[in-house]
């Protein structure tokens, strides 16, 4: 039987285990239990915290979905300004940098210097504030001496403890650090903004300042946001440690996430060291960095170094080389990719980029080159991130040459001769010339045989060329026709290779349905489409008789999607292509009828609205962890919609085809009483 004390105590449990497995997460990349786990467990504490509100606690990680939205922020002034940091460019910089500390400090030009090095992160500064252990103001960095409080929106960012953990922190104390958004989060967010029909972000920095200066801190919620702190304001003299790092240190035992790619140096060859391996590292790191931030060690030199008006004379920024530059345009050219799509690429003048020579960039479509009037013999600005191809970011107007040429999409396929074809309302041309085209015939073979689709090993770019080249094969059906005599005889291939090869291809032949599908490249249809066609159709049979209308009955499968699929099977060369697989030997395991072991299993929702008790992302694995399907688009197979604030038309959608719809409240009665009947 529940009691008071019970049901209190079971709020306490699962607010140390929400944050505990929050730790493993966001601090340790460590998880230890899956999402549906983690959301149950952080659903039944919305449940109580709803039920009994006097079990609500400011640290309870529900804090974290967001309070109603703020009508402006509040202004906070810095006990201690947050200052910026002085560049170094080279290392003459850094040498510099270091005699004067070794003069102001009166040392012996011999003297060593001990540094604490770290990553510069490209995102925004800000102030923690806390009190016995508990969160209770966060503040942007502002001009340096007064900033904004966003304590509403930090409170959501998971790696930023509510509360500290261990023991030993002071009653009240100041940590200062860098809130930013890593590349993998800020891609994902981009797409969502697409798909969305709102405005994309410019770069990550840009949306983790964006997303933290929201006055609604459900959006905030939502964004991939995280924290790395790197120093303190306000902290009582005498709880200071002698060195900067063992306070960094410490901040890790209380919960508070530290980079770890912070580092202790000696001197400015150690500096150099460390900058130099960063460098060759930085796009490996899940996060965008600028620079090496070198700090004095020893606090007590900090304190006797002191700071000038608009930065401290213990620290400095070694910043890399920029990555955006400008050139000319000398061609645009088009490429064709394994979908047919034509994509323009900016032929340039070579220039140096980061340190790496480029003469090509992206102008991704039509649309892209219209949008930023980008001409032959423009003068342009070209950024590159990562390993990433290069892309023209904006013309410079002024330096536009009388003879310059506005580009005009091709007739034909610059590869095959087939007419170019573009949709109304799309973007994005392509050639026509299907499985015909020689460009697409490349793509395809290594899109059939790669990892995720037939994952044919050794079958990789520069082997499919060269079969290719040879005239051994000409679609995906000859690759299983090849033998070992005839691959021997290519070179750098032996008889080794060959035997390997015709191996992989063989152990290829048995596959499963949703890869075959994948496997076959018809556009937009990747891993997750192939799988819903398939356990939705369930036969290869059944899915190439399929009309428009019993497509769209698939789990997000739009109209584009049906539309796609369906010409794709109505094609006498993608039908006999397909046939010759089939002959060659290609099988799969029959798909067994789903059982309906799960309460929600069968069930079809969508949702439209934002919602005040959880994230959609939270509701979507609420329902998918029971059983449920959650589809993109109202039809008539769609079970029930979930509404909340500000929904869009997907509303009148469902009250015209006379769907249930529910409150967040009725939809999680909705479920309860569903997972009761199912038991």
């Amino acid at each position: 039987m529940n009691t008071p004390e019970t049901i209190e105590a079971r709020a306490i449990e699962l607010r140390h285990l929400i944050e505990y497995h929050n730790q493993r997460y966001y601090q340790f990349d460590d998880p230890s239990i899956s999402d549906a786990d983690y959301d149950a467990l952080m659903h039944e504490l919305l449940a109580l915290e709803q039920a009994y509100p006097a079990l609500q606690t400011p640290d309870s990680p529900t804090q974290r979905v967001g309070a109603a939205p703020l009508r402006s922020f509040r202004a906070v002034a810095h006990h201690i300004p947050m200052l910026s940091l002085r560049n170094a460019f080279d290392a003459l910089a850094v040498e510099s940098f270091q005699r004067d500390i070794v003069k102001l400090l009166g040392l012996s030009e011999t003297a060593a210097i001990e540094y604490v090095a770290e990553p510069k992160l490209d995102g925004l500064a800000v102030s923690l504030v806390y009190e016995n252990g508990l969160l209770i103001q966060a503040a942007t960095r502002g001009d340096g001496r007064t900033g904004e409080d966003v304590t509403h929106t930090v409170k959501t960012i998971r790696n930023i403890p509510l509360r500290l953990t261990g023991a030993g922190y002071p009653d009240h104390f100041e940590v200062r650090g860098e809130v930013f958004m890593p590349r993998q989060g800020f891609l994902a967010l981009n797409i969502r903004q697409q798909q969305a029909g709102e405005k994309l972000f410019a770069n990550p920095r840009n949306a983790a300042a964006g997303s933290l200066r929201q006055l609604n801190a459900r959006v905030s919620a939502e964004r991939p946001l995280q924290f790395y702190c790197y120093g303190f304001g306000v902290y009582p003299k005498e709880r200071l440690p002698s060195t900067l790092i063992g306070l960094i240190q410490q901040f890790g035992t209380w919960g508070l996430p530290v980079s770890p790619e912070t580092r202790t140096v000696l001197d400015v060859s150690g500096c150099l060291v460390y900058y130099q391996t960063l460098s060759h590292r930085r796009h490996a790191l899940p996060y965008d960095v600028d620079g090496i931030v070198y700090k004095i060690n020893r606090l007590d030199w900090q304190e006797i170094l002191g700071s000038r008006t608009h930065d401290p004379c213990w620290a400095i920024a070694h910043k890399f080389p920029a990555e955006e530059v400008s050139t000319r345009v000398i061609d645009i050219q088009v490429q064709v990719g394994r979908t047919g799509a034509l994509t323009p690429v900016a032929v340039l003048e070579p220039v140096s980029v980061g340190g790496v020579v480029i003469s090509h960039a992206t102008l991704h479509n039509l649309d892209e080159i219209h949008r930023k009037d980008i001409r032959v013999g423009d003068t342009v600005r070209v950024k590159r991130a990562g390993d990433v191809i290069p892309r023209v970011e904006s013309v410079i107007p002024e330096y536009r040459p009388e003879n310059s040429l506005v580009f005009q999409l091709p007739e034909r396929c610059p590869a095959c001769g087939s007419t170019v074809e573009m949709e109304p309302g799309e973007a994005i041309a392509r050639c026509s010339g299907g499985l015909y085209c020689p460009a697409r015939h490349k793509e395809s073979i290594r899109h059939f045989a790669s990892r995720r689709a037939m994952d044919i090993e050794g079958l990789g770019e520069k082997r499919v060329d060269q079969l290719l080249e040879s005239g051994l094969i000409t679609t995906v059906a000859d690759l299983y026709h090849l033998d070992v005599a005839r691959l021997a005889q290519l070179e750098r291939m032996g008889v080794k290779s060959s035997e390997n090869l015709v191996e992989a291809l063989a152990k290829s032949r048995q596959t499963t349905l949703p890869r075959f599908l994948h496997a076959l490249g018809i556009r937009e249809v990747g891993e997750v489409m192939a799988e819903n066609l398939a356990n939705h159709f369930q036969t290869l049979s059944a899915l190439m008789q399929a009309d428009i209308d019993q497509l769209q009955a698939v789990p997000d499968a739009g109209p584009e999607v049906a539309r796609h699929v369906h010409t794709f099977f109505r094609q006498d060369h993608n039908r006999n292509v397909i046939d010759q697989l089939l002959e060659a030997g290609i099988h799969w395991p029959d798909i067994a009828p789903k059982q309906n072991s799960l309460p929600l299993t069968g069930k079809s929702f969508v949702i439209t609205g934002t919602l005040s008790s959880m994230s959609r992302d939270e509701a979507k694995q609420l329902i998918k962890a029971r059983g449920g399907k959650v589809t993109s688009r109202v039809s008539r197979l769609t079970t029930c919609l979930l509404v909340g604030e500000s929904p869009s038309s997907k509303l009148e959608e469902a009250q015209a085809l006379n769907i249930t719809i529910l409150d967040e409240s009725g939809f999680l009665a909705y479920i309860t009483k569903k997972i009761h009947d199912h038991e």
